[in-house]
């Protein structure tokens, strides 16, 4: 496993439960900030490998941003049962919510 890989593994791991942390933020903090495409591939790729809180990730708006339906209302769904408030569009009150470790 590449070390930035292993790094941004490492810091999915660790957001707090009722916390979430951007894309950018994430692969800022793993070395490479303009990065943040990659982290969503590698949370797509190996959240369930590594048991990943992959809910807890949002885009740099606050937002859930998944394309599929079904996963977009599972990380909605999720977030909120974490007390991460959501709007009707899937945005958080990012400054309110963001882990910043």
């Amino acid at each position: 496993m590449q070390p930035f890989t292993e790094e941004v593994i490492n810091i999915i791991r660790s957001i707090p439960r009722g916390r979430i942390m951007t894309y950018g933020q994430i692969a800022n903090m793993a070395g490479s900030p303009r990065a943040a495409r990659q982290v969503a591939r590698i949370l797509h790729s190996m959240s369930k490998k590594h048991g990943l809180p992959w809910h807890r990730v949002v885009n740099s708006s606050g937002q859930a941003a998944i394309k599929n339906e079904e996963t977009y209302e599972e990380q909605i769904f999720l977030l909120n049962k974490e007390g991460v408030i959501t709007d009707n569009t899937g945005r958080t009150d990012l400054p309110r919510y963001q882990w910043r470790p």
